[in-house]
């Protein structure tokens, strides 16, 4: 499944890969892909299973780079290896998503994601719907390092995040009392 950014021009290649241990992921993992549609950033998104379907997940790893992908965002529940069996197969960076769906709630997604060895490196975002959120904002941050126009759209997204904290200040202050 490839998401479009455009929907007046025809589809850009994918740069960034959203791989999920399961199609029951996509309520959180589609939060991803639509911080990446808003920034513009092209993505796709798939099922494949570091335990159910160990050849497919390899075989997405190694194709990335040739496909045009410079980031890949794994999202995965219970023993959670799926961010570390891509990592442990591309030189791209791979960003890991912790998902709740287990009865330990994610802590063991968490601690399956975060307790990589030395040498193969996955960014560990938080459990569940923050962290596919966050996990898109750094695939564009990493992007963005080449690419001044993503550049600007963070900076502009970093403004509004803080233009709404100061509304949502003004607004308090309204409903209080006046001392």
């Amino acid at each position: 499944m490839q998401a479009s950014t455009q929907s007046d021009q025809p589809a850009q290649a994918a740069v960034v890969g959203i791989v999920m241990g399961s199609d029951s992921d996509l309520p959180v993992m589609q939060e991803a892909l639509e911080i990446l549609n808003h920034f513009g950033v092209p993505a796709e998104i798939t099922v494949a299973s570091a335990h159910r379907s160990p050849q497919r997940v390899s075989e997405y790893s190694r194709s990335a780079r040739r496909r045009g992908l410079k980031v890949l965002i794994a999202g995965a529940g219970g023993a959670a290896h799926l961010a570390g069996v891509l990592a442990a197969e591309t030189s791209l960076p791979v960003i890991g998503v912790p998902i709740a769906s287990s009865p330990l709630t994610g802590w063991d997604a968490l601690l399956s994601t975060v307790q990589m060895p030395a040498g193969v490196p996955v960014a560990t975002m938080a459990v569940g719907r923050s962290g596919a959120r966050n996990a898109a904002i750094l695939a564009a941050q990493i992007l963005a390092v080449s690419d001044s126009k993503l550049q600007e759209i963070l900076e502009r997204y970093k403004e509004e995040l803080a233009e709404k904290v100061a509304d949502k200040a003004a607004s308090l202050q309204k409903k209080l009392p006046t001392p």
